[in-house]
């Protein structure tokens, strides 16, 4: 037998003693892993710590429930402190149905004994009938968590989100949406620009909204609180914030009433012109203040209708042939630098310099004309002889010193410098009557305020001010910025006198831009319009950019009016000075009256009537000068549509709501600011047609006013 393999056997004892040797190495080993999982648990306890990690506040962060709180885009206001553009909050409801919606054992949705009166309460407040919404509560709450209302649940107001709020039914619920609020529609649309919402957060992409969006935005604050799985605060527990800092408040220079009558004319005759483009421009020509301005094509701020026509704002980004209202600048350079004999007389019809010919619109001339009949008549062989006798530097040391081939730097965006052909002596006697150099509107403006302001031209301004509404400081004031002194105080009366003879002698072209009451001085303009495809200019009865520059009142001049009308395609029998004047003259006249008016207001603090009797308020108002409107016939007054201590001008409608049932007011010759300001007041919403002031409302005044009624006001 082979002994080799063979494996020495252990006894019985040996095993047992192994068996009990692995059984106490285990029991040992059980024992050290207890004892150090109770020691880490026990250190997790007393420290509060694991791995270097907090964990009081790693579960605190777990639960805690974070609220942006979404900072108010500054309002941009008019020059009477009324809102051009302004931040809405409107709301869409939804109504939570399953009756899993429950936490701490509060109920989180609408009880189906409750669906009765939600119905009635909403269909009450939203423009939607009772069996619609009856319908839609029915839905099965096992299949539909929650349900909406379609369009009528949409764009709800803060007003009448707190009356449904006010029943306290669980399960309605709102879901806020930030939006801008354009109360006036057409309003120099294109200056006061846009801002859209991106992101649930509002961006300037136009005007003033896109080149002070950092100023109007503001920054977001934030809310943050212990809450639990469901979203619900915990009781106890602490909230903390950080303060939310409300964009600035921009004040532009913009009359509201002026503005809203430019609109007006702008839109009437736009309609009969069949115009490729018109601009016009009010400036106060002492402070550079632009008190209207618009461009057509323009668009609907508040509807965007008409947006996509044109994105550019043409006042500052478009340059063009300005024609014979150049021919103001010409004679104040010739008067001067003292180029201009009054008695020296000059030939018309036809002028030839170095062989080639300048022709005056009427080519067989007047004979002999002093250069003030010259003026009057709109003559370019006159202009063409006084660039001739300034020479070429000296000329354009006078365009140059007037502004033009430059931007003016309104502060708005990207502008034109403009420019010129001046390189041979035809080009140049050319410029003197605005052919062969292209300005910008606001160029010719900052210009034109030198010859109204006694020689001192001012830059053009629409910013105002701006204020930071957390604190009430100015953080910005404009100020009139005189840029430049290229003619004299006496060469500028001079000017004038010439421009008084365009609309008052008899052989003036400017007759139909006479005003009853107001002396007006004013220079009409034809220019021809450079053939986009090259080669000279375009040709047709049409194909002209007619212009007029006036200043009042000419005893004592202050404003500028200015308008350009391109290509307009039925002006009729080619009377250019008639159709503008239909723009012009109401325009100038509400100038002017507003400035009589204006020496006779005075502004005031806006008092507290709230609580007071409605009589006692409404003649404590009117005492003060402030042009009361109460809504509704209740005998108290509950709320008013400006602040206590807010500063307006006198004559500006406040708005009182009293305490009884709301009824409709007499709207006729309101603004739709004013409009704006009673559909906040009431919660009613209102559509508007047309711009201007108000003389139709589909409910009429004294009718009872229901949440759900939608009016529809008719401007002109």
């Amino acid at each position: 037998m082979n002994m080799k393999n063979k494996r020495p056997q252990k006894s019985p004892e040996t095993n047992q003693n192994n068996r009990r040797n692995f059984g106490i190495l285990m029991i040992m080993l059980i024992t050290l892993g207890t004892i150090l999982i109770v020691g880490r648990f026990f250190s997790i306890a007393t420290s509060h710590k694991a791995r270097g990690v907090d964990l009081k506040t790693s579960v605190k962060q777990l639960y805690m429930s974070k609220t942006e709180i979404k900072a108010k885009r500054g309002t941009i206001y008019d020059a009477a402190n009324q809102p051009i553009a302004e931040d809405t909050t409107s709301y869409s409801v939804y109504i939570v149905l399953s009756k899993s919606a429950v936490a701490y054992g509060k109920k989180l949705y609408l009880p189906d004994n409750k669906k009765d009166e939600a119905a009635k309460v909403l269909s009450e407040n939203l423009p939607i009938s009772y069996k619609r919404v009856r319908k839609i509560l029915s839905a099965n709450p096992k299949k539909y968590y929650q349900v909406e209302l379609g369009t009528a649940g949409e764009n709800i107001s803060l007003e009448t989100k707190k009356k449904i709020d006010s029943y306290k039914l669980s399960g309605i619920n709102f879901t806020p949406k930030q939006a801008r609020l354009y109360p006036n529609g057409y309003f120099s649309s294109h200056i006061v620009g846009l801002a859209e919402s991106e992101n649930n957060k509002l961006i300037g992409v136009m005007g003033i909204e896109k080149v002070y969006n950092k100023q109007l935005s503001g920054k977001d604050g934030v809310s943050t609180e212990a809450t639990d799985s469901h979203g619900v605060r915990l009781p106890g527990s602490t909230q903390k914030k950080q303060a939310v800092q409300n964009g600035d408040n921009i004040y532009t220079t913009l009359d509201p009433k002026i503005q809203s009558t430019l609109e007006t004319q702008l839109t009437t005759n736009q309609k009969k012109f069949n115009a490729t483009s018109i601009n016009a421009v009010v400036m106060d020509a002492k402070t550079g203040k632009v008190l209207a301005a618009s461009q057509r094509p323009t668009f609907n701020s508040q509807t965007k209708k008409g947006l996509d026509q044109v994105w550019r704002n043409t006042l500052i980004e478009d340059s063009y042939e300005p024609g014979s209202t150049m021919k103001v600048l010409t004679v104040a350079a010739a008067i001067n630098s003292g180029h201009y004999n009054p008695n020296e007389i000059f030939g018309t019809g036809s002028y030839s310099i170095d062989g080639q010919s300048i022709y005056d619109w009427n080519r067989s001339g007047w004979g002999y004309l002093t250069v003030s009949q010259g003026f009057a008549r709109s003559s370019n062989v006159v202009m063409a002889h006084l660039e001739q006798k300034m020479g070429k530097k000296t000329w354009m040391n006078y365009i140059r010193k007037f502004g033009l081939l430059r931007p003016v730097g309104l502060g708005l965006g990207s502008e034109t410098s403009g420019s010129i052909n001046y390189k041979y002596p035809i080009d140049q006697a050319n410029t003197a009557y605005g052919q062969g150099i292209n300005v910008s509107v606001m160029q010719m403006m900052q210009a034109f305020s030198a010859i109204a302001n006694d020689g001192k031209m001012v830059q053009p301004r629409i910013i105002d001010k701006i204020v930071d509404p957390n604190n009430g400081k100015i953080v910005f004031q404009s100020k009139t910025k005189v840029v430049g002194r290229p003619i004299s105080a006496k060469t500028s009366k001079k000017v004038i006198d010439m421009m008084k003879g365009v609309v008052y002698d008899k052989d003036g072209l400017g007759h139909d831009y006479q005003i009853d009451g107001y002396k007006i001085a004013a220079k009409t303009g034809t220019a021809q319009i450079a053939n986009p495809n090259g080669g000279g200019y375009m040709s047709g009865d049409a194909n002209y950019t007619f212009s007029v520059v006036g200043i009042a009142p000419a005893d004592k001049p202050r404003y500028i009016v200015y308008i350009t009308v391109k290509q307009p395609k039925s002006f009729n029998n080619n009377n250019a000075t008639e159709n503008i004047a239909k723009i012009f003259k109401p325009v100038m006249k509400q100038v002017l009256d507003t400035n009589s008016s204006q020496d006779n207001q005075i502004s005031k603090n806006i008092p507290n009537v709230i609580g007071e009797d409605t009589k006692n308020a409404k003649e404590k108002l009117a005492s003060i000068g402030f042009n009361p409107a109460v809504i509704g016939n209740g005998n108290e007054i509950v709320e008013q549509s400006e602040k206590a201590g807010s500063v307006m001008v006198s004559g500006s409608k406040v708005l009182l709501l009293s305490n009884g049932q709301k009824t409709m007011p007499d709207l006729n010759g309101w603004s739709r600011s004013d409009i704006t300001k009673l559909s906040k007041l009431t919660g009613i919403k209102v559509t508007f047609k047309g711009s201007g002031y108000a003389y139709y409302q589909s409910i009429a005044a004294g009718g009872e006013l229901k949440n759900s009624d939608i009016i529809e006001i008719k401007l002109k």
